[in-house]
């Protein structure tokens, strides 16, 4: 597995880590352990900086880095129905939920969104409660309203 460590002053550090032409792992740098047989490899995220540094400056709304996040069967579904949820959009739980043609999924798709490898790209902090209210975010709460906000997405 080869990886890197992308530094960014808007949100911290995160750790980027793939193989054979796909990002598998987008996580939180500070949170997060390197594996001692992973490879540092900077070249091979270069395409994948680029686009975070144009999303963190406003620049791009979507990325087009090849992904393979690892999850069951479910989770997958759940992380391929995140992609479809526009820049600047948040649904809720249950309309996630719905999207999977699972309507009485809430509480399993929020784990599955706990379980999400690829944060930011794979775009679980545009999920919220019924109620209006932020929900949880595996890089915690301020992260999420600030990935929001850069997004155009405001009294959440």
């Amino acid at each position: 597995m080869l990886y890197t460590i992308y530094k960014s002053s808007y949100i911290g550090d995160l750790l980027l880590y793939g193989e054979d032409g796909y990002l598998k792992g987008l996580e939180l740098y500070s949170k997060t352990e390197i594996d001692k047989r992973w490879v540092r490899n900077d070249s091979f995220f270069k395409d994948t900086i680029k686009q975070l540094d144009d999303y963190f400056e406003g620049k791009i709304k979507n990325f087009s880095t090849p992904l393979k996040p690892k999850g069951t069967k479910f989770q997958l579904q759940v992380f391929e129905a995140l992609l479809a949820i526009p820049y600047g959009e948040v649904v809720s739980y249950k309309d996630l939920a719905k999207m999977i043609n699972n309507p009485n999924a809430q509480r399993a798709v929020g784990n599955a969104l706990n379980k999400n490898p690829i944060a930011i790209i794979i775009p679980c902090h545009r999920v919220i409660s019924s109620s209006g209210d932020i929900g949880g975010f595996g890089g915690g709460i301020e992260i999420k309203k600030k990935l929001l906000a850069l997004e155009g997405v405001e009294n959440v």
